[in-house]
């Protein structure tokens, strides 16, 4: 990793969710124990049972954490895109990375060290709760991706996650831009990566998507919706 010196740790930690709101003191704070690096498209940050440095969060790019199987392949557990973050668990629980983490993308990525993270999360109850609430929705992420693997079908699987890429809004027609491969997304949805593209066929062939590349149009997100129900 290279480490960057071009912005404001402060400034750019602001813009970031999980810090947004903080008092201008509690945000130095945080900022004087984080390092800014640059990382490479398949660049590995750290490998699983490494010990934990402390927090990432990710301001540009992308990062995929997985495990790796015996047999050469891979299980994506996340998708660490901009303004999320990732190794909170660890820093608490100060044990080894349970994953891996690679860059899918060129990305900038912030580390946090996890003693100075721990001592500003017990002097501001905000950021306290702002954790609380992030380690609660990746719980509740990784039930969701439990459930699709044990009970959803390929189709199901692909059609409810085009319909997450639409975000909050209801629009019935939307682009969804694909944050990583293809290869990458069919592991994070448990698929081999040839289920993935003839699933994307059959979608397109019902008239509820239209694939370019890695950019899929929603045509119909009402029906899309029943497919995945």
């Amino acid at each position: 990793m290279m480490q960057e010196h071009r912005h404001s740790i402060a400034e750019i930690l602001s813009r970031q969710p999980l810090f947004q709101g903080l008092s201008e003191a509690e945000l130095q704070q945080v900022a004087q124990a984080t390092r800014e690096y640059r990382v490479s498209r398949n660049e590995i940050l750290f490998q699983k049972g490494q010990a934990p440095l402390g927090m990432h969060l990710v301001v540009m790019g992308q990062i995929k954490l997985s495990i790796p199987s015996p047999q050469g392949g891979e299980k994506v557990m996340h998708l660490a895109n901009p303004g999320q973050s990732f190794g909170e668990a660890v820093t608490f629980l100060d044990r080894p990375y349970p994953v891996s983490a690679q860059a899918t993308q060129d990305s900038i990525v912030l580390l946090i060290d996890k003693d100075r993270l721990l001592e500003a999360i017990d002097a501001s109850p905000r950021l306290a709760r702002k954790m609380l609430a992030s380690l609660s929705m990746r719980l509740h992420e990784l039930m969701v991706d439990i459930e699709s693997c044990a009970l959803r079908s390929s189709l199901q699987k692909v059609a409810g996650y085009l319909l997450q890429g639409g975000g909050a809004s209801q629009a019935n027609r939307y682009q969804v831009e694909l944050p990583s491969s293809k290869q990458t997304l069919a592991a994070h949805l448990n698929l081999a990566p040839e289920t993935l593209s003839r699933v994307l066929g059959q979608l397109s062939k019902k008239g509820l998507i239209a694939v370019h590349g890695r950019s899929i149009d929603v045509l119909d997100r009402q029906q899309l919706a029943q497919v995945a129900a």
